[in-house]
């Protein structure tokens, strides 16, 4: 596709043009079925068959132990911002939570409305700009579980490493960065995210729940709102987002033909320090409002020294077909999200207009 541009969109995200095309290959009649995916049964083995194959990629490449249940549900992470606090906090027990950007906060405020949250970290004051050590980071007493998000798109900050949290049960969200590199599972009593931001197209929301977790929830949830509905189904308790899981299932396997979770970690070292290197070292035009130890390797949040020549590089940028390289609304700034799809190339593109931008206007 010789007008494909430079996707650095937040999400929905860029995605392999190898898995596009498979799509667009396979729309029409999947694997000589003589029906699409989409059109396929979710109870039927076309279906069947793919989906598993999709869990069981999961499982290979984050290593996701067996007493873990894996499965996708709708309503994005949203929805999971309730379900946490609904299954696990319960009535005169405390959930420990992180302030660290605009998806933990709303992660925190709905959990507020459902029990009693302890604040272990609130960014406010630095502007969700860092984070805190993981080292200092400790459960209170009688906690039942401790929440974080580990890669805020809109701020551009990352866990590079975790709290260790002893019995306490870690929660964590990662949407944005799932797979960009590999992570220790069995820290965690939970991982959950969105797909559309590094897995694949936007509508499925992934579980990786640990099967002891299960007794915690209460038998009077409705039956979508519990786990225990649907851990032991697959997540089939109900029609799944079919077309989003065949795309995550495509994405996988590129993971997997490109080194898996430590080649898309290499990768994405490559491609955050190109640009990062760029930021900084073109500090009298650029620069990061984020502390450096949690810079993110998927969200590049940057600004320009002088605010009024933002709008000319993002129309520049735009006319060179970069899109997508406008910051948040309730931010403003310039962002470049480059998730594990996104070619090294398009980066070094961006990198080279960003030198030229500064040559020309500083």
């Amino acid at each position: 596709m010789s007008n494909r541009k430079l996707n650095f969109f937040a999400g929905p995200s860029v995605l392999p043009m190898d898995v596009l095309a498979e799509l667009e290959n396979q729309i029409g009649d999947y694997k000589d079925n003589g029906f699409s995916m989409i059109e396929a049964s979710h109870r039927g083995p076309a279906f069947d068959t793919m989906y598993h194959e999709c869990l069981d990629l999961f499982r290979e490449l984050l290593g996701i132990p067996e007493n873990y249940s894996v499965f996708f549900l709708g309503g994005g992470a949203t929805l999971q911002f309730s379900m946490i606090p609904m299954n696990f906090l319960g009535a005169g027990q405390v959930a420990d939570y992180c302030m660290s950007g605009t998806w933990s906060n709303k992660a925190t405020e709905d959990a507020q409305k459902l029990g009693k949250v302890n604040l272990y970290f609130d960014g406010k004051e630095s502007n969700y700009s860092t984070l805190p050590d993981p080292k200092t980071v400790k459960p209170s007493d009688d906690s039942a579980y401790l929440y974080l998000c580990s890669n805020e798109t809109i701020g551009g900050i990352e866990w590079q490493d975790w709290p260790e949290t002893g019995d306490t049960p870690l929660i964590a969200d990662m949407s944005s960065d799932i797979l960009s590199r590999p992570v220790p599972v069995d820290k965690f009593a939970m991982i959950y995210g969105g797909v559309q931001k590094n897995l694949g197209p936007a509508g499925a929301t992934f579980v990786i729940l640990r099967d002891d977790m299960l007794e915690r929830s209460p038998k009077n949830l409705t039956a979508y709102l519990n786990y225990n509905t649907h851990a032991p189904k697959d997540g089939l308790y109900n029609t799944p987002p079919v077309f989003s899981i065949w795309g995550v299932k495509l994405v996988l396997e590129w993971i997997k033909a490109n080194g898996g979770a430590a080649g898309m970690a290499a990768r994405a070292s490559r491609k955050a320090g190109l640009l990062y290197g760029a930021i900084d070292g073109l500090s009298d035009m650029f620069y990061s409002p984020v502390d450096a130890n949690y810079r993110s390797k998927m969200n590049v949040v940057f600004r320009l020294k002088e605010e009024s020549l933002e709008k000319q590089f993002l129309k520049e940028a735009g006319e060179q077909g970069m899109l997508g390289l406008k910051g948040h609304r309730s931010v403003g700034g310039c962002r470049a999200s480059i998730y594990n799809s996104l070619p090294e190339e398009d980066v070094a593109s961006l990198v080279d207009f960003m030198t030229e931008f500064a040559r020309k206007n500083g």
